[in-house]
């Protein structure tokens, strides 16, 4: 299975003409066609309409084709797969959002505490029983 990864701009820029890609994937031009059209996998297109794929492209089609020749799984499995990796990945974006914002908020919430604890100008004074006392100035 693939790592989860961030996404790295210069992974999704398109480099590679479809017969390049198919190569390094290991698949047949043909086979990338059909896995653009059920849209496990979506190329970029060049002015003149050549498909273009990037190092991420790339990555995917290798996962499909693992997917498929080592692990037995049919293409409607693969989509689900992918479609459950992309949602976990942006899960862990947004955790990773929250554990900033609860940090932010933490340290903004231990800033107060220390204003407030040096605004205070009493001191702790032993007062007797039944007696009241003065307080200094």
């Amino acid at each position: 299975m693939a790592k989860s990864r961030k996404t790295q701009p210069d992974r999704d820029r398109p480099l590679y003409m479809i017969s390049v890609a198919a190569e390094l994937s290991g698949m047949h031009p043909q086979t990338l066609r059909v896995y653009e059209r059920k849209a496990l996998i979506s190329p970029q297109r060049s002015p003149g309409g050549t498909r273009l794929y990037s190092e991420s492209d790339v990555e995917r089609l290798r996962l499909i084709q693992q997917l498929t020749q080592e692990d037995g799984v049919n293409l409607a499995g693969v989509m689900r797969i992918i479609q459950l990796e992309m949602e976990m990945e942006r899960v862990e974006t947004e955790l990773e959002a929250m554990k900033e914002q609860a940090s932010d908020t933490e340290r903004r919430i231990a800033e107060e505490v220390r204003k407030v604890r040096e605004s205070y100008r009493a001191e702790i004074v032993l007062i007797p029983r039944g007696r009241m006392a003065k307080r200094q100035e």
